[in-house]
């Protein structure tokens, strides 16, 4: 059983201007280009194919209502083995809810901070708070406008070791 968490503890940078992860780099390069002189881009906008180095990276989320809360649309393959569930379909609150409600309040804080303000946000830190054996991670959350006023998506890039995460997961089938 996870122990929940009193909060989510991570360090977070509005609009950041340097991004060491390649991924994290080369999506927010990508979304800048598409995005053009716009707030934002529109999912339409986003092609699969021209990211696909970085795919089991990234993370597609819905915005339910007023920012209530996301669904995860899509899940790259890196982060479900990081996670070690499968959380396509559920929402943002379904998916934490196991780390405690201060660990869904602060992952849903930084995803409407994205939404709502329509800016880059990059969450860094040791997600050692979690209650098990997870290691530090680097993320970008970009929103997505089919309008061009309002986000109805964020586009996430998760990262981390996956080396670590890789050799936990071999562990843990004996």
């Amino acid at each position: 059983m996870t122990k929940p968490a009193d909060r989510l503890r991570a360090n977070t940078e509005v609009d950041p201007q340097r991004l060491d992860h390649p991924s994290l780099a080369a999506v927010k390069a990508y979304w800048d280009r598409k995005r053009g002189t716009r707030t934002m881009p529109a999912r339409a906008d986003i092609d699969a194919v021209d990211l696909k180095d970085h795919l089991g990276w990234m993370l597609l989320l819905d915005a339910i209502g007023d920012y209530e809360d996301f669904r995860f649309r899509l899940i790259g393959t890196k982060v479900t083995r990081y996670f070690f569930v499968e959380a396509t379909g559920k929402t943002v609150t379904e998916a934490f809810a196991p780390f405690g409600p201060g660990v869904v309040n602060g992952v849903l804080a930084v995803y409407r901070k994205t939404a709502r303000d329509g800016i880059p946000v990059r969450a860094f830190g040791d997600a050692g708070w979690l209650g098990r054996d997870y290691y530090d991670f680097d993320a970008l959350y970009l929103p997505l406008s089919d309008d061009g006023l309002k986000a109805n998506k964020v586009l996430c890039v998760f990262t981390f070791d996956y080396r670590r995460v890789a050799a936990r997961a071999e562990n843990a089938l004996g």
